[in-house]
């Protein structure tokens, strides 16, 4: 990438991201309306929360609605998909969420087999609630901890690794790569047998209006937004933008570009042509139709997103 970075910098990449006329996403469906009202109801019943964010986004997205029950909460945020972060600023990260009162935060990567800061999580917790005011106890060492986040960044990942590693027990989430997985609202789920600890799985839940489009693009990005609600050719322009800026040239060399580009359409015109993407399209010309073999465009864009989602074009930091 040093290469990259010593011939290119000259090249004139946008410093802004035009984002038109869009407007804030809003994407507040009806399971998600329920489960917030299903979790404020059920909070007596919680020992200790647990909120899970993306680790790419330690601060973009992180629900408002939730600030007030974690202010009465012992509280520990985890910040999942470490594995796809760049966390060379990990400690500037630690000190705005110190500033902002957060001061219990694990970094994880959940579907590692061993993952050693999730091994840290049963006894950090336990002493969490041993150490503050006493809240509900259906009876002496037992906890009911309550697991929040915005879709999509692990919670399903993270119960499931938690009884791997305290119960060598299997899955007892769904897990998968698109937002809105877990609709089912507060499942009781154990995760620890000494202490007896139960996590209520809830489904994830987007503030009702998003703060900023570029908040927005920044969680569409990393998929906990349903990519056609915001479309995948601006997603993907979004994501050339951010990698440009990053200085993070990966995906050159993946699609053999040659060089850099702020060109979203001509970087997934290659792309299409690298993967044999094209689709036949039929065009009217001046002796009548004919069918001609064209880039698809679409296709491109989903194969570069999923790239970057998955760590294959480097790791990053967009907050």
């Amino acid at each position: 990438m040093r290469i990259y970075h010593s011939l290119f910098t000259v090249s004139k990449f946008r410093t802004v991201f035009d984002f038109g006329e869009r407007e804030v996403a809003h994407w507040f469906p009806g399971h998600m309306a329920k489960g917030l009202k299903q979790m404020r109801a059920s909070l007596r019943k919680v020992d200790c929360i647990i909120e899970i964010h993306d680790a790419r986004i330690p601060f973009s997205g992180r629900n408002p609605l939730f600030q007030e029950s974690l202010d009465v909460r012992p509280h520990l945020l985890i910040l999942n998909k470490m594995d796809l972060a760049d966390t060379s600023g990990k400690q500037r990260i630690l000190n705005q969420l110190k500033r902002e009162g957060v001061r219990n935060v694990l970094y994880t990567d959940c579907l590692r087999q061993r993952d050693d800061n999730v091994k840290k999580i049963v006894p950090l917790v336990t002493d969490l609630i041993e150490g503050g005011p006493r809240f509900h106890r259906e009876e002496e060492g037992q906890y009911c901890l309550m697991v929040i986040g915005v879709p999509n960044v692990g919670k399903s990942s993270l119960i499931n690794a938690l009884r791997r590693m305290n119960l060598k027990k299997g899955k007892a989430s769904r897990v998968g790569g698109e937002p809105g997985i877990t609709k089912a609202v507060l499942t009781k789920i154990q995760v620890s047998e000494r202490p007896v600890m139960h996590l209520l799985d809830t489904p994830g839940v987007l503030p009702p209006k998003i703060e900023s489009v570029e908040t927005g693009m920044k969680l569409a990005l990393c998929g906990t937004i349903l990519d056609h609600l915001v479309g995948e050719d601006v997603i993907a322009d979004y994501l050339l933008f951010s990698l440009n800026r990053l200085e993070r040239f990966g995906y050159v060399e993946r699609y053999d570009l040659g060089e850099p580009s702020d060109d979203i359409q001509h970087v997934l015109k290659r792309i299409a042509l690298k993967l044999g993407k094209t689709q036949r399209v039929k065009a009217i010309t001046g002796v009548g139709d004919v069918t001609i073999t064209v880039p698809n465009y679409t296709a491109a864009a989903y194969d570069f997103i999923r790239a970057f989602r998955k760590g294959e074009l480097g790791k990053v930091m967009l907050d």
